[in-house]
């Protein structure tokens, strides 16, 4: 006999925790019911991502994320503030190494404002105040809303939250099959009125079984960072380089952590499966077999310069390499400082088949059923609480208009 639930979560990361205590928030006399396959909220991405709460303007002012990051950013910061959870607001540089980048670093400019970021554009000298270890070319984009916190512990601090709202979290419940509003598991089945897919990594293959991601595949990329700890409280805010914008990625950044370390990284390097975390030791063959098919594609898309991500990206498996990017933002920067490995992350970004190309927006789709989050990518932490409302607000209109 199925357990029955008004609302059931296939997912139990920080987006499907802020989505199921939304949902339970709008309506209260639903019951709401989050399954997530491993121990804890924190296995994957929730947990593993930097901790970075973005500002917002680096998107394009018509994207889902601009709006999103700008408000989830002053969410999730006002959910710190009530729960007591440790942040750091530390702000944020985009400096740049060359005349050739000033362009962009305008262009970054233009569309924080126009997104309705705090930002502003700075000469050399004021950067030298503001963080004497950054050097730029000429100018530097200053944000001061960007800040920090650890990511494991305001993702358990949303699922304290949804708990104490009336959602009932059931861990080591992995998903098998959502097909006709009955979730199966390895433990139980359920019988959802509405099944919501938050499923990261795995989001596209839940979503196949109700026909809503044939044209989409996940394409995993993994993200390596180094700690340096006798550089703490050296380091006050982030350095950000400009990014490129062809490709999703932001390159290798100096960052600081919410006890005042300091980190370097991520990398963006195409995984071979998509918890591949200890790389040879955790390929998956049929995630791999997957991955090489689709590749070309990617390889060939004329969106985005895979050559050149590959050349620069693949170096920075080694640290060495690594603290060279970060020293082009940071020049005091050593090898020597970098004696410690982060835990390694892995980015679920979606790519589009039809067109061949990473997409760089959030993506949702469902019908009266089901609902499915299928790119969620960053800064989807940061923009979690703001797009949880976003994802209920869509269910709501789906569900009076059937």
């Amino acid at each position: 006999m199925s357990t029955r639930a008004d609302f059931v979560v296939a997912g139990g990361g920080i987006v499907g925790l802020s989505i199921a205590r939304e949902v339970r928030r709008r309506w209260v006399d639903a019951t709401v019911m989050v399954l997530e396959k491993e121990e804890d909220s924190v296995c994957h991405g929730s947990g593993r991502n930097s901790g970075v709460l973005h500002a917002g303007f680096y998107y394009s002012p018509d994207s889902l994320k601009a709006k999103l990051t700008r408000d989830g950013n002053r969410l999730l910061k006002e959910f710190c503030s009530e729960r007591h959870l440790p942040i750091r607001e530390c702000g944020k540089v985009v400096v740049t190494t060359h005349e050739g980048q000033l362009e962009s670093l305008n262009e970054l400019y233009r569309r924080g404002i126009a997104n309705g970021v705090e930002l502003e554009l700075i000469h050399e000298r004021e950067l030298a105040s503001l963080e004497p270890m950054a050097r730029t070319h000429q100018f530097a984009l200053w944000s001061p809303n960007t800040a920090v916190a650890d990511p494991s512990v305001v993702t358990r601090g949303v699922a304290d939250a949804a708990i104490g709202d009336g959602v009932e979290i059931r861990y080591g419940y992995r998903v098998l099959s959502t097909l006709g509003g009955i979730v199966s598991t390895n433990k139980e089945t359920f019988a959802a009125g509405h099944v919501i897919n938050t499923a990261g990594l795995y989001a596209d293959k839940v979503a196949e079984q109700s026909g809503f991601a044939d044209d989409f595949v996940m394409l995993p990329f993994i993200g390596l960072y180094a700690y340096a700890p006798s550089l703490k409280g050296r380091l006050t805010r982030h350095v950000y380089p400009v990014p490129d914008p062809r490709n999703p990625f932001l390159g290798v950044h100096a960052t600081v952590t919410v006890d005042g370390s300091v980190k370097i990284g991520p990398t963006a390097i195409p995984a071979l499966s998509r918890e591949a975390y200890r790389a040879l030791r955790d390929i998956d063959v049929r995630e791999l077999t997957e991955i090489i098919r689709t590749f070309p594609k990617f390889l060939l898309s004329p969106h985005h310069n895979v050559g050149s991500l590959l050349r620069t990206e693949l170096p920075k498996y080694s640290r060495s390499w690594l603290v060279h990017e970060a020293r082009k933002l940071v020049p005091e920067l050593r090898r020597k400082h970098f004696s410690l490995k982060g835990r390694p992350g892995i980015r679920a970004q979606l790519f589009d088949l039809k067109n061949r190309r990473l997409e760089m927006d959030f993506v949702v789709r469902g019908d009266q059923h089901s609902t499915h989050v299928l790119n969620a990518v960053s800064p989807a932490w940061t923009g979690s609480l703001a797009f949880a409302k976003y994802v209920v607000d869509d269910i709501d209109h789906r569900l009076q208009s059937a």
